[in-house]
C-alpha cells in the first residue's frame, strides 16, 4: 500500500517544495532589491510597514472629522511618534494611533517631527498632520487691528482669537498704563513717563508665529508705527507747534470723527484752528472714551447725549476742558495721522453730520453758519 502511495505523494509534495522555494526566493529578492523609504530601517521592516501601509492605505486617506476649525496642536520637547500620536487621538485629530506611528516610521518622519505649536484640522488626513507637523515654523496667527480702535477694542479681538498663545489680559497688561517701552522709541514720540501705548499700537494685519507671546504683538505694533511715521513727518509735525505725541492724540479724534476719507485733512485743519484760537475741541469722541462700555457692554464707543458734555467729569472730555486731552483715545491710521501733520487749510470752525446719513458732514466758520446747517 505505502509503495502504490508513495508515488502520489510525491507528485504532490514535489511543486509543493518547489512553490514554497519560488515564493520564498522572490521574497528574499523583493527584501534585497527593494531599498527602504526610511534608510534607518532595515529591509525586512521596510517590507512589512509597507505593505501594512498598503493594505491601510484608504484609511491613510480618510480624515478623523469633517470639522474644518483649526485646532490649537502642542508637540513638546523630547515628545516620541507614539506621544505626539496619543495627542492627535485626545484632540480628534486622528483615529488610529498605530497607524500614524507606523506612516512615520515607514517614511523616516518621526525622526523629523519638531516641537512647537502647530494648527491642525480634523479634515487633514494622516500624510497631511505628518508633514504639518515637520515644521513648526509654518504654523503663523493673525491679527488684525482696525484704525481707530482703542486698546481694548484690541484685546477684544485678541480674546475671540482662540489660536492666539496669549489673552487680552496679557496684551492689557504690557500695552495699559506704566507700558515698558524703549527710551529711544518714548523720546521720539515724546511718550509721557508712565503712560500708556494708546494711539501708538499702528492698526495693520500682523502674522506671528503660533506661539508667540503679547509683547511680540505690541513689539510689531510699535515699530510698525516708527517705520510709517518718518522722522520728515516728526520735523513736519513740529512746523504744526505739535510733538508726535500731541499729533498723535488729535489724529486718534480725527480718526473717530471722520467717516469719509476726504475729509480727514479739513477736520484736522478745523481742530487745529480751535486750537490755535484757544478754544475747546469739542470733539464727542472725547466724551465716549471716559464713558467706554461702563454704558453699554458691546460697545467702546456708547451713544451719547448733550447733558453728557457736561456731566461726564474726566480730563479727556474737550467739552470741559481746553486744549488736547491728556492723550490718543484711539490708534488712528496713517491717513489721520498725515492729515494732522498736512492739514487742510480753511477757516473752518464748526462742523456737524449732514441730514442724509452719508457720513459727511456740513462745515462752517461761524456759530451762525454752524446752527443754519442744522437739520430740520
Amino acid at each position: 500500500m505505502t509503495q502504490r502511495l508513495w508515488p502520489v505523494i510525491r507528485n504532490l509534495l514535489i511543486p509543493l517544495i518547489l512553490g514554497t522555494l519560488l515564493i520564498g526566493c522572490v521574497v528574499i529578492a523583493i527584501v534585497l532589491l527593494t531599498r527602504p523609504a526610511n534608510s534607518r530601517l532595515n529591509p525586512l521592516e521596510s517590507l512589512v510597514l509597507r505593505i501594512t501601509l498598503s493594505a491601510r492605505n484608504d484609511a491613510l486617506k480618510k480624515p478623523a472629522g469633517s470639522d474644518p476649525t483649526p485646532l490649537r496642536f502642542v508637540v513638546g520637547k523630547g515628545d516620541t511618534a507614539s506621544t505626539i500620536a496619543e495627542k492627535l487621538i485626545s484632540q480628534g485629530l486622528i483615529s488610529d494611533a498605530d497607524l500614524f506611528r507606523n506612516y512615520v516610521r515607514y517614511y523616516g518622519i518621526d525622526a523629523q517631527l519638531q516641537a512647537g505649536t502647530y494648527f491642525l484640522r480634523k479634515t487633514y488626513t494622516i500624510p497631511e498632520i505628518a508633514l504639518a507637523l515637520t515644521n513648526a515654523g509654518a504654523s503663523t496667527v493673525t491679527v488684525q487691528v482696525i484704525e481707530g480702535w482703542r486698546m481694548e477694542e484690541i484685546a477684544r479681538a485678541i480674546d475671540a482669537n482662540p489660536s492666539l498663545a496669549f489673552k487680552g489680559a496679557d496684551f492689557l497688561r504690557l500695552a495699559g498704563r506704566g507700558a515698558v517701552v524703549p527710551p529711544e522709541f518714548a523720546a521720539r514720540v515724546g511718550l509721557p513717563l508712565g503712560s500708556s501705548l494708546e494711539g501708538f499700537l499702528f492698526p495693520a494685519t500682523y502674522t506671528l508665529p503660533a506661539d508667540a507671546p503679547a509683547d511680540e504683538l505690541i513689539n510689531r505694533m510699535v515699530q510698525n508705527f516708527n517705520a510709517q511715521v518718518t522722522d520728515q513727518m516728526k520735523a513736519d509735525a513740529a512746523k504744526q507747534g505739535l510733538t508726535l505725541y500731541q499729533a498723535v492724540t488729535l489724529a486718534s479724534i480725527v480718526e473717530r470723527e471722520a467717516v469719509v476719507a476726504d475729509e480727514r485733512p479739513l477736520i484736522a485743519g478745523l481742530y487745529l484752528n480751535r486750537l490755535r484760537k484757544s478754544m475747546t475741541l469739542d470733539a464727542d469722541p472725547t466724551v465716549q472714551y471716559p464713558l467706554g462700555n461702563t454704558r453699554d457692554p458691546a460697545t467702546w464707543w456708547p451713544q451719547i447725549s448733550i447733558d453728557d458734555y457736561r456731566n461726564v467729569n474726566s480730563p479727556y472730555n474737550t467739552y470741559l476742558n481746553p486744549g488736547l486731552p491728556p492723550g490718543p483715545i484711539a490708534n488712528p491710521g496713517l491717513s489721520s495721522i498725515r492729515a494732522v501733520i498736512y492739514p487742510q487749510a480753511s477757516e473752518y470752525l464748526y462742523f456737524r453730520a449732514t441730514c442724509t446719513g452719508d457720513g459727511r458732514h456740513k462745515f462752517a466758520a461761524t456759530l451762525a453758519e454752524q446752527q443754519a446747517n442744522a437739520c430740520p
